[in-house]
């Protein structure tokens, strides 16, 4: 008789297996749901922004580089370093959204201001949330690996940051304008499906990351599509 039974210690070494299996699973599934709800909090955070920030859209306008310029910087740096530091990291990220939300009324304002322009808003968030769903479906569900994006994807938004300057500041050119916006509509399609199969697979260290990495690729994809639907809504 075997001094042990060799299947028996392979049955459990199989079962230890398929129990670390689950809870990891389940610590993923916790984590995105945990990153989703998040997002979704983000969300209304930035739509309580734009609502307040409407009111005082002439203002934020007069002074739009002095908000928006420390508020990109804040968003780099200042929530990576807290992201780890409860409570003072929702703090941070709902602090940015809400921001996000103001910087964004004079966008809304003036498109508000045309004819029809309840509408045009509407249907810019309509064709976002739309755009936004199918591609994190997509990628969900995606057998393909959008893991290795992220590189291009940041010379890409380089890339089209600098043309939009040059543009601002030296050729003023409203259909390189129109061509820029869809240049972003489409860069940030390929950084939804980036950082949705990033979230998915546990890439992030915790949720934050991720419904800020989401929350960016909305606020993006909306302010390019509304801008477009404003420019080809507007009666001049």
């Amino acid at each position: 008789m075997a001094l042990y039974d060799r299947d028996y210690v392979k049955n459990n070494s199989v079962a230890r297996e398929e129990v670390e299996v689950q809870t990891r699973q389940g610590d993923l599934s916790t984590f995105i749901k945990a990153t989703y709800q998040l997002f979704a909090a983000t969300m209304i955070s930035g739509a309580a922004g734009a609502y307040v920030g409407i009111g005082i859209a002439d203002v934020i306008a007069a002074n739009y580089l002095w908000i928006a310029i420390p508020w990109m910087l804040f968003g780099m740096f200042g929530l990576m370093m807290v992201k780890d530091k409860t409570p003072l990291n929702y703090i941070v990220l709902f602090a940015f959204t809400f921001v996000g939300g103001i910087i964004l009324a004079p966008l809304l304002s003036r498109v508000l201001g045309m004819s029809g322009g309840g509408a045009l808003v509407a249907n810019a968030f309509i064709t976002t949330s739309v755009i936004f769903g199918s591609l994190s479906i997509y990628a969900m569900n995606s057998k393909s690996d959008f893991s290795s994006w992220g590189k291009p994807l940041m010379i890409a938004l380089v890339i089209v940051i600098v043309s939009m300057l040059l543009n601002a500041f030296v050729f003023h050119s409203p259909m390189l304008h129109v061509f820029m916006l869809g240049g972003i509509v489409l860069l940030m399609s390929g950084f939804v499906l980036y950082d949705t199969q990033n979230i998915i697979k546990g890439a992030y260290g915790t949720p934050i990351e991720g419904a800020f990495a989401l929350y960016l690729n909305f606020f993006n994809m909306f302010s390019a599509i509304l801008q477009i639907f404003g420019i080809f809504g507007s009666d001049d």
